[in-house]
């Protein structure tokens, strides 16, 4: 078993590692944070849309739910364009490796990305993962409304 799951047991596709590498070269940019110390940049975040262009973001953090990494890259992309994705990752800043989305973030994935795929780490290493599967019996917002 991979003793750091934030570390890959396997060679990821080059499309993965270029996005994982955008999120980590845009948080090492613009992290507000000493090592081991809090701050309001610490995760950043990028997102392939289908035409194969790549967005970042980074997130900003508030104790009254300051928007995620991930969020702010898919508002990024939509703003220069982009509205079909492939892929999204998050990593953490200070090189703590690539880290799952939380729970606000899974919901929005799956309610309007179900097909975007998630590089996340594992026990065995990273992965990709749609979206639609990392909400089991997820709320669903559109079945909601009608």
């Amino acid at each position: 078993m991979n003793e750091n799951p934030a570390q890959p047991t396997h060679t990821l596709p080059a499309l993965e590692q270029a996005l994982i590498d955008l999120a980590r070269t845009t948080i090492d940019a613009t992290t507000d944070a000493a090592p081991d110390e809090d701050g309001i940049h610490t995760m950043g975040a990028a997102v392939r849309s289908a035409d194969g262009r790549m967005f970042a973001g980074v997130n900003l953090y508030h104790f009254a739910g300051g928007p995620c990494a991930e969020l702010v890259a898919l508002g990024a992309a939509r703003a220069a364009g982009a509205t079909e994705f492939t892929h999204i990752v998050a990593v953490a800043n200070h090189g703590r490796g690539v880290k799952s989305p939380c729970g606000r973030d899974r919901q929005v994935f799956a309610d309007y990305y179900p097909d975007l795929q998630v590089i996340m780490p594992t026990p065995d290493g990273l992965t990709c993962i749609a979206a639609r599967e990392l909400l089991p019996l997820a709320f669903n917002t559109r079945g909601e409304q009608g």
